[in-house]
């Protein structure tokens, strides 16, 4: 079980990973309509929490690309930005409840963040970018109330290097060897690096 103080280093973590991934996918946006995030969330305290929250988002998006291709969950990001029945957040829970319906592992937590970054885009393309800010907050407050418990309880982000190296080097499958080797190596290195620097700041 993390202490205490390694809880609320996960909470800062989880919160600035969200709006990391966010502001990444916003990045593409050709859009005006992108709206700052930057009042809305709890900053990083460390350089070591930075790198964390760097690296992580890296993973992330590796991860991400495979739910790119799965129609189902495209469906249902279209759903959340477009539909009119229901209000916008019952139809993002709807998805959140999706993702974990299975339960909740490192590698659904990262869809779940990615999914976020992704419908804030389809809300920029469909001038809706104070959306933006809402899919920032729930995302938030989803991962509060329902998943940083399990984090904590599952020893914090620094464990879940591992589980998530392995699902970015199983989402890069479908490239050839020499580059998935390349990436393998990449990946690991962040891991270990990462995992070599928590360590010395403690």
């Amino acid at each position: 079980m993390a202490c205490e103080g390694n809880s609320m280093s996960d909470e800062r973590i989880g919160t600035a990973l969200i709006k990391e991934v966010i502001e990444e996918e916003l990045k593409d946006v050709t859009s005006e309509d992108v709206p700052p995030l930057t009042r809305l969330a709890v900053e990083v305290k460390t350089e070591q929490e930075q790198k964390m929250v760097t690296q992580l988002g890296k993973m992330i998006r590796i991860i991400g690309d495979r739910v790119r291709d799965d129609k189902e969950f495209q469906d249902a990001i279209d759903g959340v930005a477009q539909g009119s029945s229901g209000s916008k957040w019952d139809r993002f829970k709807d998805v959140a409840d999706k993702v974990f319906e299975h339960g909740i592992t490192w590698e659904r937590i990262a869809v779940l963040f990615y999914v976020a970054g992704k419908l804030a885009v389809k809300m920029v393309e469909a001038h809706l970018p104070q959306s933006v800010r809402e899919i920032l907050i729930w995302t938030v407050d989803f991962f509060k109330n329902n998943l940083l418990g399990w984090i904590r309880e599952h020893g914090g982000w620094i464990n879940s290097f591992s589980e998530l190296a392995v699902a970015s080097m199983e989402s890069m499958s479908s490239m050839s060897s020499h580059r998935c080797g390349l990436v393998i190596i990449f990946v690991a290195g962040l891991a270990l690096g990462s995992f070599i620097t928590w360590r010395l700041t403690r």
